[in-house]
């Protein structure tokens, strides 16, 4: 089993779908015996440059354990699948189970627009 690190952009008008998404990876990747480190909903996110003319994407990233033939049969459904407009897959070394700089930076901005809303109030 090898550790890989998946970077998912979902079409934003599909950001409803995603637990539902998330789950069907994750399920596909324990039932053949791999196992998933973390998951980290980034959220909409503005994209460097358009793709299929959108400017926003919902992110997500996922740090999973798994076999060659369960990563291929992944990818595979990214590719078929319309509303994926783009995935990531890198090989890792070990397992990343602490939160990455994108999602602390998430955190920070979730945690500055609370503080906002409690000031406004």
């Amino acid at each position: 089993m090898r550790h890989y690190e998946i970077v998912v952009l979902i079409h934003p008008d599909q950001s409803e779908q995603v637990p539902a998404m998330l789950e069907r990876y994750k399920s596909l990747i324990t039932t053949t015996g791999g196992q998933v480190h973390r998951v980290e909903d980034w959220g909409r996110r503005q994209l460097a440059y358009q793709i299929n003319k959108l400017a926003k994407a919902h992110y997500l990233c996922l740090n999973i354990e798994t076999s060659k033939e369960t990563l291929a049969e992944l990818e595979t459904g990214f590719k078929f699948n319309d509303a994926v407009l783009r995935h990531l897959t890198v090989q890792k070394d070990k397992a990343e189970t602490a939160p990455s700089v994108m999602m602390k930076q998430v955190e920070r901005e979730e945690a500055r627009k609370a503080q906002q809303e409690q000031a406004a109030a």
